[in-house]
């Protein structure tokens, strides 16, 4: 099993540093952008409890919308809420000196889903962003929005939250601090989502590096 696991972690790492570089007019309709994860802050903590492979980490994910002379991102956001906004605008924003943007695709199998949800991520659009990060129907936060967009067609599932760091076995500090704030219990257990976790779906393929 330890060997299993070595070659998988290889192979992905592999992967990875020979996927390709995308452009914009190489995006299609539903595909799925992901941050890659700072190692600080809110960013930091999201990636301490949530990283599934260590080649790999993100924080944050959209979903594409291709029209004839754009293209937009369709996602929550921190500081805007539910938003559609131009791809150019969304790296600008989301880019930094470390980070990668990379990009997903739906198998073929799995594409006949895209039109509901880019219709359903429409609906969601001016809702605020959840601080919460319980689920509801009036907030959502961004992972939350992407499962929500594609649900009708269970593409991606709820599992568990946890906010315990694998490296203490204990729970991170920052949630602690971050849900007394807000005179909330760690809602450990409580069902959601998170980037990694969309990430790793074996209903998506890594396509590679966007660069705008």
């Amino acid at each position: 099993m330890r060997f299993f696991i070595f070659i998988s972690g290889f192979l992905l790492f592999f992967h990875l540093a020979n996927s390709q570089t995308l452009q914009v007019a190489e995006l299609k309709n539903g595909d799925l952008i992901f941050v890659g994860a700072e190692k600080d802050n809110l960013s930091g903590a999201i990636n301490r409890v949530t990283q599934k492979r260590d080649a790999i980490a993100f924080d944050h994910i959209g979903i594409i919308e291709k029209q004839p002379d754009s293209t937009f991102v369709l996602h929550a956001s921190s500081k805007k809420g539910s938003v559609k906004e131009s791809i150019q605008q969304f790296y600008q924003t989301q880019k930094t000196a470390d980070n990668k943007i990379m990009l997903y695709r739906l198998k073929d199998s799995f594409q006949s889903a895209i039109p509901a949800a880019l219709a359903s991520a429409k609906r969601m659009l001016g809702k605020p962003y959840n601080w919460t990060y319980i689920l509801n129907e009036d907030s959502y936060y961004c992972s939350d929005f992407i499962e929500r967009s594609f649900r009708k067609d269970h593409i991606f599932v709820l599992e568990p939250m946890t906010f315990i760091n694998p490296k203490t076995g204990k729970t991170d500090d920052f949630w602690i601090n971050f849900y007394k704030k807000q005179n909330l219990e760690v809602p450990e257990g409580k069902l959601g989502c998170n980037p990694n976790g969309l990430a790793a779906s074996n209903k998506l393929m890594l396509l590679g590096n966007f660069i705008n």
